[in-house]
């Protein structure tokens, strides 16, 4: 399997359980345990035992889950469909993070040498301009 793969299938059926998703959603909404059980009008030990894989919710309450989370119902089930972006591996962001770095510092090098130059023509400009008069 190629890492490729593996990420884009970190929330499948393979790599996690419906409790794994139920939770990342949760998260990613930015919702406390008791806030989503309320918004759903469930125990918070009923959402608890959904999110732990211990048992899972009725189809009108997987409907409910879907939209409050702002995801698919089949991502929930399965992790196919409209749902959370891969995490992103640390590794790969650092080095995103050099690579754009290293892009800005170019780009002000090249404004500084830029700045220099028009600083020139300017002052080129103004002696053209003195003796010209």
């Amino acid at each position: 399997m190629s890492d490729q793969t593996e990420t884009n299938d970190w929330y499948s059926a393979d790599h996690a359980t419906f409790g794994d998703r139920l939770t990342a959603a949760r998260e990613a909404q930015g919702m406390s345990v008791s806030k989503l059980a309320s918004r759903l009008g469930v125990k918070v030990q009923t959402l608890q035992g959904w999110e732990n894989d211990r048992s899972e919710p009725r189809a009108n309450k997987l409907q409910m889950l879907a939209g409050v989370l702002n995801v698919s119902m089949r991502w929930l089930l399965t992790g196919e469909g409209e749902g959370l972006a891969e995490p992103i591996d640390p590794e790969e962001l650092a080095e995103d993070a050099d690579a754009l770095l290293k892009d800005l510092r170019e780009m002000r090098a090249e404004m500084t040498r830029m700045a220099t130059r028009m600083g020139r023509a300017e002052k080129r400009l103004r002696l053209i301009l003195r003796e010209a008069i």
